[in-house]
């Protein structure tokens, strides 16, 4: 039996109070800080653009001197200055005649339309004013962001530190990929793959260790060196069998407060503190750690990160019924047709990795419910 069988919702709750936002910063150059939280509000250095700039290819010209100029009564002004897009409108002009409605007769500027003030002109400060707030505090910089700052002349940010996650991989019979070839009975280690790759996506630093073999003293000792990160994922060895380690030296070295969830696929979870470092231990089944991947791994990782929990989603509606095992949270498997109705691949089978190859992403059946019936509208995670 499982020691602390939890309901799955209750258990993402637990893990997510013990996952406290990150408190280290660092400071990156602006150009590779994509993606990252700003550490403390941005204010700008100086004014975007820092002086009047011509917003059209054309001629500088003072306004009052184009003044009643139509197409059948241009006006001809000898004071004049071609620019291009972008150049700076010297002082004392204040306007800017786009080329179509100018042309040079010898030495003077023909005008066919009139150009009140600063026409064509990007005033200084137009886009920013220096001491402007740019970014608050808590800011996801995006490409676009890190330009701006980068106009400004902004070369470095503050940035809250990514989560330190470290992946045990454990378990007989397993090759780590890319070691040798398989003999008899073996398998390639493929979870701790997968779930470096999420982890890294989600906002993580991430050290993967080669398989541990299924030997208590050797998953204790690969926990015991890795407690300086911020959160260890232990795949593997989380059921209630002879050899499954990993609850029991939770218990032993920390807090176990979790061991079993009521999800499908995904029981088999245990959820602990080891030196006030969050242990996460998924299944060794490839859809059931999938499940918890998203379940339990992606909103600790974003909340330490200082990042918003929210996977790209889309509603369709059931082809067919989808049952779910009743008093589970269950996550379905589905694919998304070209018109944007929703066919349920499979439900259990918690090893047939394929089955998320051909899936778009999955269904959230609530634990009350016993699933959804055809022509239900859903609303489907997509697998990112």
């Amino acid at each position: 039996m499982f020691k602390r069988f939890s309901g799955a919702i209750a258990a993402r709750r637990m893990l997510l109070e013990r996952s406290l936002p990150l408190k280290d910063v660092e400071e990156l150059d602006t150009s590779g800080a994509v993606d990252r939280v700003t550490a403390e509000v941005i204010c700008s250095p100086a004014s975007l653009p820092s002086f009047d700039r011509s917003a059209m290819d054309g001629y500088a010209v003072r306004s009052t001197d184009t003044r009643g100029a139509k197409l059948n009564a241009p006006r001809f002004i000898q004071d004049f200055i071609p620019l291009q897009t972008g150049m700076m409108v010297p002082e004392g002009y204040d306007a800017v005649v786009m080329l179509e409605d100018a042309r040079i007769r010898g030495e003077v500027l023909e005008v066919t339309a009139e150009a009140h003030p600063y026409r064509n002109v990007a005033r200084a400060g137009e886009d920013v004013m220096a001491g402007d707030v740019i970014f608050s505090e808590g800011h996801r910089l995006r490409p676009p962001d890190l330009a701006l700052l980068s106009a400004l002349g902004i070369g470095r940010v503050s940035v809250y530190a990514k989560p330190d996650v470290v992946i045990i991989p454990t378990g007989d019979g397993l090759v780590d990929i890319g070691a040798r070839s398989l003999n008899p009975g073996e398998a390639y280690e493929i979870n701790g793959l997968m779930a470096r790759l999420y982890a890294e996506r989600w906002g993580a630093d991430v050290q993967k260790m080669e398989t541990v073999p299924g030997d208590a003293e050797l998953i204790r000792e690969a926990i015991r060196s890795n407690l300086d990160a911020d959160m260890i994922i232990i795949i593997g060895g989380s059921s209630v069998g002879e050899r499954d380690y990993a609850p029991r030296i939770i218990s032993e070295m920390g807090e176990l407060y979790v061991h079993g969830v009521r999800l499908q696929p995904g029981k088999p979870t245990a959820l602990g503190v080891i030196s006030g470092k969050q242990v996460i231990c998924l299944p060794g089944y490839p859809v059931a750690a999938l499940s918890n991947l998203y379940l339990f791994v992606r909103p600790a990782i974003k909340r330490m990160a200082h990042l918003s929990d929210k996977p790209p989603r889309v509603q369709g509606r059931l082809v067919r019924k989808m049952p779910s095992k009743p008093g589970y949270l269950s996550l379905v498997r589905v694919a998304i047709g070209e018109d944007g109705q929703v066919e349920p691949i499979m439900i259990s089978g918690a090893g047939i990795l394929s089955s998320v190859a051909r899936a778009d992403g999955f269904v959230v059946v609530p634990e009350p419910l016993e699933g959804f019936e055809e022509g239900d509208m859903v609303e489907v995670v997509l697998y990112e």
